[in-house]
């Protein structure tokens, strides 16, 4: 009998890698979803007040888009069948569903840094989506999770994810960046401006600065500004001609072929950070260079999908009352995480 496997979609950098997981499961049912929730989160998403974010709006009509086009078995939200495993790439919303079966984190690139909002939803016990991805890995929902790097599996062990956990995998996307040296890009030798959704998604933006410093960094190089496809793409296209006058606006194209022909790439929050830093371009980014470099994903000439596949195999093989008896959180760990960020809280709010 052929298991039931639920890929679980949000992104098109997400929605992508579970679908190269899955092409290492040609034995078994397959089936796709794309991000959704329980709850009153579930009851905001249909009365359409989540639309900017992976729960609605543009993101989840891409990714079915992507499902129709290669042609995917849909089953919205695992309605359809009792799953054996499950694989997200994200744990801020955990559907209880979905945490009744075997269930795999992958991680999809970057996270966020560990803010204000990062210490308050640790201390309060919060909702993990308020300050975005830095909550990566800390619901402890999932059996395992797939990371990127040795670099990345320090960091998740120092938040406080279960070392016994973790399978440093490599991630599909960014694990084999030469590959976008091939390609038919039309320019070359140009500045790169990768932009966010940060506006789109109710965070602060000084986008006018942001340009203003592209501008100062290309002294004279073309600029070429490759839009978020979730960005407002009239209002930032009117920015960027008022700003940076002959710069180069796309709103679709290969990012990671534009990074391999750029000399120089410039972003704030975006993985593809780690795209040109794997090809030795010069980078700019708001997270410390010498951090992205130790957490660089692992290049293993597109293997990841085959490594995190792997693991979900072992998993079932295990019963999932084997497997649920060793997924508690240890004793103690929401006390040790209560006092650790409250002391983060007190040395931000009083400058130490």
């Amino acid at each position: 009998m052929k298991r039931k496997i639920l890929f679980i979609g949000g992104s098109l950098n997400q929605t992508s890698m579970m679908h190269q997981i899955s092409k290492f499961y040609p034995d078994d049912d397959c089936y796709f979803s794309s991000f959704f929730a329980d709850g009153y989160l579930k009851w905001l998403t249909e009365h359409k007040f989540l639309e900017f974010t992976v729960l609605g709006g543009q993101f989840k009509a891409n990714t079915h888009k992507y499902f129709k086009d290669h042609n995917l078995k849909v089953d919205q939200e695992g309605m359809l069948h009792e799953y054996d495993l499950v694989f997200t790439c994200s744990d801020l919303i955990v559907p209880k569903k979905i945490t009744k079966t075997r269930l795999i984190l992958v991680q999809e690139g970057m996270t966020d840094p560990e803010n204000l909002a990062y210490h308050l939803v640790r201390a309060f016990r919060l909702p993990r989506y308020i300050p975005s991805t830095s909550m990566t890995g800390l619901s402890h929902l999932y059996d395992k999770f797939c990371v990127a790097s040795d670099g990345y599996r320090d960091l998740f062990i120092r938040k406080g994810v279960l070392p016994e956990r973790i399978e440093v995998t490599g991630i599909p996307n960014f694990d084999n960046c030469a590959q976008y040296l091939n390609n038919d890009f039309p320019y070359k030798n140009f500045v790169l401006v990768a932009t966010s959704d940060a506006r789109e998604t109710l965070r602060y933006e000084n986008r006018i600065g942001f340009i203003k410093k592209a501008v100062k960094i290309a002294n004279g190089k073309q600029l070429i500004f490759k839009l978020h496809p979730n960005e407002n793409f009239e209002r930032a296209t009117r920015e960027i001609n008022k700003y940076a006058p002959g710069a180069i606006v796309l709103t679709s194209g290969n990012t990671n072929q534009m990074i391999a022909n750029c000399d120089i790439l410039l972003t704030k929050w975006s993985s593809v950070v780690y795209v040109g830093l794997a090809l030795g371009k010069e980078v700019y980014s708001k997270f410390n260079l010498n951090d992205l470099k130790k957490q660089m994903p692992i290049q293993n000439g597109s293997k990841s999908a085959e490594h995190i596949a792997e693991v979900g195999k072992e998993l079932l093989k295990l019963s999932i009352s084997e497997i649920k008896n060793k997924s508690r959180k240890p004793s103690g760990y929401l006390k040790a995480q209560f006092n650790h960020s409250v002391k983060k809280i007190q040395g931000i709010r009083f400058g130490n």
